[in-house]
């Protein structure tokens, strides 16, 4: 498996807090089944603002103390969403996953941001593919899914947590989440792993959960084909997004 979403690097962001515990947590991915890991701290305009040269540095220590761990370590961030968005990868203070065409971007939990269709228009304009970490959790998306229909049909791209199928985040975003999966509005699964003993310690019962809801093939897709475009910075089909048919008021 792929994972593309992860606060593994120690002391960047509110992810790792030692490189002790980013190697324990490398370790626990290997177990878990990952191969590859985009490692994506945090870049916030004034709040997390680790500059890629200082994230490559960490990174070449971290794989200098990985010892016997198998695993492929990518740079990458998770940027909040900003009209700035393009300097900021312009500028080597933030960056794509693995220096690829893919963005991925985190946008506010209660409110849609009123700039987010200028983010994406920015983005595509400039070559650049918008995925939106974690849909499943915006408020705005529990309340109405089928936002995300028309941003699929612009180029988004979109990426649930693994926490989220497990029930990580409460009821609410475990039912959003099987809702987006299983209509085909999710394309890739990320861990979103901050600490030890969490996402990948559970990962046997969440893809029991995840092959419950969708075939063997669309596991596949998303945890393991789809990623691995990102890597090698290719596009890719999707499956055609289906709506989501409201019931008694509510999706």
């Amino acid at each position: 498996m792929v994972d593309i979403h992860s606060h593994l690097i120690y002391e960047v962001d509110d992810g790792s807090k030692s490189i002790e515990d980013t190697i324990y947590m490398l370790k626990e991915a290997e177990d878990a089944g990952f191969t590859d890991i985009i490692l994506t701290p945090h870049y916030m305009e004034n709040y997390f603002t680790v500059s890629c040269n200082e994230i490559s540095e960490k990174i070449k220590l971290i794989k200098e103390k990985m010892g016997n761990i198998n695993v492929n370590l990518y740079q990458g961030n998770e940027i909040y969403s900003t009209t700035n968005i393009i300097n900021l990868i312009n500028n080597k203070q933030a960056t794509t996953l693995n220096n690829s065409r893919y963005v991925l971007i985190e946008l506010q939990m209660q409110e849609k941001p009123i700039e987010l269709d200028e983010v994406i228009y920015l983005l595509l304009k400039n070559n650049k593919i918008p995925i939106i970490a974690h849909p499943e959790r915006y408020k705005y998306v529990q309340d109405d899914p089928n936002i995300l229909l028309d941003y699929i049909n612009e180029g988004v791209l979109f990426q649930a947590n693994y926490g989220s199928i497990s029930g990580m985040y409460g009821k609410t975003v475990k039912q959003t989440v099987k809702k987006l999966i299983t209509h085909n509005m999710i394309h890739f699964l990320g861990s979103d792993n901050h600490r030890t003993n969490s996402i990948y310690s559970n990962m046997e019962q969440t893809l029991k959960t995840l092959n419950k809801w969708v075939n063997k093939k669309n596991v596949k897709e998303l945890t393991e084909i789809n990623p691995k475009n990102i890597l090698n910075n290719e596009e890719f089909d999707i499956n055609e997004p289906q709506k989501i048919k409201k019931r008694f008021f509510k999706f």
